[in-house]
Formats: structure tokens, sequence, C-alpha cells
């Protein structure tokens, strides 16, 4: 009986055996047509990252992968380029009564820029000193008429009373809200440091009433935005607030600019500040938009993960979708469901954007353009797919040696190395 129980087991074990082996995936070479799931096999660290940080293997397939496409803007008077008017940090864009709608920081000034130290009632110390926020509107996002001043400087001492900057906008319950950074003295006096104030209005029209008090506090003493928060930009977001910022931490030059996040019932506050901040170690101005379930956001110039779009399925949790290049600086996009929250995102493809380095060294200032891209679910469009940039060769060479690196590179030529 032994015997006999003993020979069906063995006989068990071989056909257990048996159909192993024939389940068990043939490694061989990686397959050439690349698979659109994570195949069965051995992958490197490179290739499992295809799958896994990534939505989809290829970029070209990727709805958060973009190129991007700019349009210089018809309309907008910048005094011949002198440097005495700038306009730079659009909000987010919305249609209502027919037309487009964009605020802006402008600065309209007697002279460019002179430095904080040289700076006084008249004289800007930055391109964001002495400004007020303007509004513009559009038929189709390419000409646009300037509709004037939409939140002045407020007398002294109120928030705001030397510069108005960086707005945003929200849509609450029927009414509309201005979030924007109030500086209570000249930018560069003691770096950037300003708070979040805010101003509401029954229309994107106006007039807006500011409420004069301090919306987000900065952080205590020692924290990383204990001086700025800047740009400041809300969503509406699981039925609450979502006010992400910006706050530049750490000593210059070694220093890093991350984004954290308010969250709040009401306009106006209290905002709760979320425990993780900051939920972005890279990035400068803010541009996120609802996507799928969760929010993704534009990370540029700063940091480790510059250049890349990312993705959180709870808008605080981010992870890198893609990475692109000639991202647009300060993005206001057009966004149709910024205020929904009905955790069903569709995207952007269109906003408007700045550049700060127009004029020359002693008229520099900020002119706004149009950018356009595919980072949207009902957008289809190829050409904004590619991963390929055809630049003028004057675009590289416009990146220069400086005369610091061209005077040691003559020292050490012809020197051989001891």
């Amino acid at each position: 009986m032994k015997t006999k129980n003993a020979l069906c087991l063995i006989l068990f074990v071989l056909i257990l055996s048996a159909c192993s082996n024939s389940n068990k995936t043939e490694v061989g070479g990686f397959p050439w047509d690349i698979p659109q799931e994570k195949p069965d096999r051995p992958l490197s660290e490179a290739m499992d990252r295809l799958y896994s940080a990534y939505l989809t293997p290829r970029p070209e397939d990727n709805e958060l992968f973009s190129s991007f496409k700019y349009t210089r803007l018809k309309g907008l008077d910048y005094s011949n380029g002198d440097g005495t008017i700038s306009r730079r940090d659009p909000s987010k864009i919305i249609f209502e009564n027919g037309k487009y709608y964009v605020w802006y920081t402008k600065r309209d000034t007697p002279v460019p820029p002179q430095g904080a130290k040289a700076s006084n009632d008249t004289i800007p110390s930055t391109d964001w000193d002495l400004c007020e926020i303007w509004y513009a509107t559009s038929p189709d996002g390419l000409t646009w008429e300037e509709q004037g001043v939409a939140v002045p400087r407020p007398p002294k001492p109120q928030v705001g009373w030397r510069s108005v900057s960086t707005p945003d906008i929200l849509k609450w319950k029927g009414k509309y809200y201005l979030y924007y950074q109030g500086f209570l003295e000249a930018s560069g006096t003691k770096g950037d440091h300003c708070p979040v104030t805010a101003s509401v209005a029954d229309s994107p029209d106006g007039p807006w009433k500011a409420c004069n008090e301090i919306v987000i506090e900065n952080g205590a003493a020692g924290e990383w935005d204990q001086f700025s928060i800047h740009d400041p930009y809300p969503l509406v977001y699981k039925d609450k607030i979502y006010l992400y910022y910006k706050a530049a931490f750490g000593d210059r030059p070694d220093y890093l600019v991350g984004h954290g996040l308010a969250i709040s019932e009401d306009p106006l506050g209290n905002f709760t500040k979320h425990p993780l901040n900051p939920i972005a170690n890279s990035g400068h101005e803010t541009t996120l938009f609802p996507f799928k379930e969760g929010i993704a956001a534009l990370t540029i110039r700063n940091g480790n993960e510059s250049n890349t779009i990312q993705y959180a399925s709870d808008g605080v949790n981010f992870k890198i979708a893609s990475v692109t290049a000639l991202m647009p600086v300060a993005a206001g996009p057009f966004i149709p469901d910024a205020f929904l929250g009905n955790g069903n995102g569709r995207g952007i493809s269109w906003g408007l954007c700045h550049f700060t380095n127009s004029g020359t060294a002693t008229t520099r200032h900020s002119t706004l353009a149009r950018f356009d891209c595919d980072l949207s679910l009902d957008l289809d469009d190829p050409a904004m797919k590619n991963t390929q940039f055809w630049l003028d060769p004057e675009v590289y060479f416009s990146q220069g040696l400086n005369e610091k690196q061209l005077q040691r590179i003559g020292n050490n030529s012809g020197k051989s190395k001891e």
C-alpha cells in the first residue's frame, strides 16, 4: 500500500512539474514590437521604468506628454519695447459672456526696473514691482483687447500697497475670486517676501472688492515657506478649494523651489496647509489642471525634476508622467473644467505664458504669448507629440560660454594633465 502511495505521489509531482514548465515564460530577446503592457520577463531598471514610471512606454501614446508651440499675441502694446511696460504671470483663462478672460501682472512705469537700492515711489526695483493687476478679453485666444485695471494697488499700509502681482482666478458659487501676491515693500529689499491676498466680484468684469487680509499665512520661523507664498493657483477638487503655491527655500545659490498646497471650503479661508508640504520638489511658477480623477502639473525650470509633466491621482502625491522640453513659463492654460471638481478632468490644449527676457539689458521687460499643446483627452494632434525639436543653430549659439569660461579654456589650452 505504501509503495502504491509513493508511486502516486511521484506521478503527481511529475505532472505538476510538467504543467509548470509548460507555463514558464520563454525569455529570449526583448520583443521587437514594443509591448503596451509590462512583459513577464527580467527587465533592466530602465526598461522597468518604461512601464512603472510612465503612463505608456512610448511618449507618442502618452496623454500626459506633449511638445509645445508658441504664437505671438495681437492687440497688446509694449511702448516700442523701451522697458516701461511689462505684462507677465497670466492667470488661468476662463470663458464667460462669449469671450475668453485673462488676468495678469502689468507694470507701467516711467523707467525700467533699476534695482532695490535705486527704487522709490515711481522707480521699480524689479519687473514685478509697482504693478497692478489688469485683464484682457479675446474672441479667439490670439487677439486680445486690454480692458483695464482689475485690482489697483491699495493705499498704504494695506496688503499690496507697494505692488500686486501674479494673479489667478477662481469661480465659486456664482462669484469670482482673484488671488494674488501683495507686496508691502519693494521687491529685493529683503528678498521677495510677501503674503497672498484676494479680491472678490460678482462678474469677471468687476468691480473687484479687496478683502484687505492675508489669505494664506507664511510658515513659522524655520519652515520652508517662512518667507514666500507665491503664485497662488486655485482649483476646485473633491468639492473643496485646492490652492497650490510656490516657495523658494534655502539660501541662494543653494536653494530649491517647491510647491505647497492649502485647502479650504471657503474662498477666503481658513486655508489649511497640507501636512506633506512641499508636495513638489521641483518647478517654478504653478501650472496645474484636473486630469482624469486627479491633478496634473507642469514642472518647469528649477530642481531635479524640471522639464517634466507630473500627475497625482489624489492631487497631492505627484509622480513624473513624462519628460519634455521648451515648456511654457508661467503658463496660464484654458481649463474648461477647472472649477467643476467632478473627478473627470479632460486636460488642456492651449493657454498663455510669458517671456521675461524681452528687450535689451537696459530695457528688459516681459511679454505675453500663446502656447498650444496636446495634454487633452479630447484632442488627438500627432504633431504635438513630437519628441524632436528642429531649432535654428543660433538658438544653441545664444547659450555660449561667458568671458570667464573662455579665459579658463585659453589658459588651459595645450597643457597636459599632471
